[in-house]
């Protein structure tokens, strides 16, 4: 009696080859306990997939939910949310160095700060350029960010009428664009005047959406670079190295023509050229204010987007963070704009800030870092070295162990109780450890000075308080669809 089809032998042959030469692989993977997908386990599709489709971030809590602590995201990349874990793998003096991933977003530059995977070449760099992202340097660029906030608020006062409807993403992208112009080259890219971009914001997706999806195979970015002589650029990330290099060089070479009556970032980065060509070349400048246009417009208008959405969808909140505007506003100076020393006056609007930022960071994907020699334990469980770590931002702010078992809730008060120091060790908003973004400082200028500015100015709602804002994830978690309406309100200062 035959009970197998003719001609089967050679594909059961096969199957039993199969098996036998994938057991042993089994027992040897030394990440065979992490649980996970199971398309992860075997090929790097899995993250492909998701970097690529947009919501990386919220996939992450809902398996952190599911799986627990670890989260195997790849052949040899877990996801972690413990927070010891996460202490030793960003923490002061670790010797967990960024991944292979970040050599897509650095390409050939030898100098980039968010990139840079050698430590003490990092160290170095950031320590040459500090002192122009500094708080104290910012400070005194604050009558420029002044400037382009009223142009911001000249201009949404144009649409008129009680019952104006905005796109604030839009517009908030839009305002943090003209900053970093203003603040880098001392010009306004002019884009609140015209109300849209020049298609820079394109680029800049298009480069974010390519990198997050080819950092996870890195090979193929340098195959693509090697031969992009005769295929020409298929890939968006080469943006960052080509046509937004090209603005930033354009920029760069109609300030020096045209002059500036103040000091800006960039005459402070190229007198640190001056004074050490060797250590800060002028490629070294170009790459510093591409940098700035590159991501210095996205995460402040996230941000940005995120306090007002969060204002918004809870009114008492909203209107206690008012009352507390108008009572500084009593003692302070009566300019149009909120500066920011009155800003630092506001506590609750602090609090509001960092709560906004906890539940939306702009980043959605893991920090991942390679494991060093000698390994690490998460949990039980060993990890061994040269294993790719990470955590997503969007996964470790949700930490009910941390942040309480109303995590997922927008609740202000928790950064003015207790623990507030142990909340500031674990926000990710803008990285952690040595790797904190260089430009926190100025993005955290223009928010604190814009929310108030703006809530003293009009009463703010959604315009469709039932309808979810879309959120795209491509390394940044973007919102569209923002509508918000917006009535003068009067007051006296």
């Amino acid at each position: 009696m035959q009970f197998l089809p003719e001609g089967s032998t050679p594909y059961i042959l096969a199957f039993f080859a199969f098996t036998a030469t994938l057991f042993p692989l089994l027992r040897r993977d030394p990440l065979r306990t992490v649980p996970g997908p199971l398309l992860a386990r075997w090929t790097p599709l899995w993250m492909i997939y998701y970097s690529r489709n947009g919501n990386m971030h919220t996939k992450m809590i809902a398996l952190h939910n599911k799986y627990g602590t670890l989260v195997r995201t790849g052949p040899n990349e877990i996801s972690v949310s413990d927070p010891e874990a996460v202490k030793m793998i960003y923490g002061a003096g670790n010797k967990f160095r960024k991944s292979e991933w970040y050599s897509v977003w650095q390409g050939h530059r030898k100098f980039d700060l968010f990139a840079e995977r050698d430590e003490a070449v990092h160290r170095a760099q950031r320590r040459l350029v500090s002192n122009p992202y500094s708080m104290d340097a910012l400070k005194m660029l604050e009558p420029y960010v002044d400037q382009t906030l009223s142009v911001f608020l000249s201009r949404i006062s144009q649409f008129g009428g009680k019952d104006a409807i905005i796109d604030m993403a839009l517009w908030a992208q839009l305002f943090a664009f003209d900053v970093i112009g203003e603040v880098t080259f001392s010009r306004r890219f002019g884009f609140l005047d015209a109300g849209q971009d020049d298609g820079s914001f394109a680029q800049i997706d298009s480069a974010l959406k390519s990198a997050s999806w080819i950092g996870q195979i890195p090979w193929l970015f340098w195959a693509h670079d090697a031969l992009s002589p005769v295929i020409g650029n298929w890939l968006g990330v080469a943006a960052r190295h080509g046509s937004l290099r090209t603005f930033a060089a354009r920029e760069i070479e109609a300030r020096k023509d045209r002059g500036s009556d103040h000091r800006d970032m960039l005459e402070a980065l190229t007198q640190i050229h001056r004074e050490k060509p060797e250590e800060m070349s002028e490629m070294a400048v170009l790459s510093m204010a591409t940098s700035n246009i590159f991501a210095g417009s996205d995460t402040t208008a996230i941000s940005i987007s995120a306090v007002l959405y969060y204002l918004c969808r809870f009114p008492r909140c909203k209107e206690r963070l008012i009352d507390e505007i108008l009572r500084v506003r009593k003692e302070g100076e009566g300019e149009l704009t909120v500066s920011l020393a009155e800003a630092n006056r506001m506590p609750y609007l602090q609090a509001c800030i960092n709560e906004a930022l906890r539940l939306h960071p702009a980043v959605g994907m893991s920090l991942p870092r390679v494991v060093p020699a000698g390994g690490m334990e998460v949990d039980g469980r060993y990890i061994p070295a040269e294993t790719v770590v990470g955590t997503n931002p969007w996964v470790i702010h949700r930490n009910t162990d941390l942040f309480g078992p109303d995590a997922d809730t927008f609740r202000p008060e928790r950064w003015r109780e207790n623990n507030k120091g142990q909340l500031q060790r674990f926000n990710f908003t803008f990285g952690a450890g040595s790797r904190v973004c260089i430009g926190k400082n100025l993005s955290l200028i223009e928010i604190s000075k814009l929310v108030p500015t703006l809530l003293l100015r009009f009463e703010i709602q959604l315009a469709n308080p039932d309808a979810e804002v879309k959120q795209n994830c491509k390394w940044f978690v973007k919102q569209s669809g923002l509508y918000m309406r917006l009535k003068p309100r009067q007051v006296e200062l």
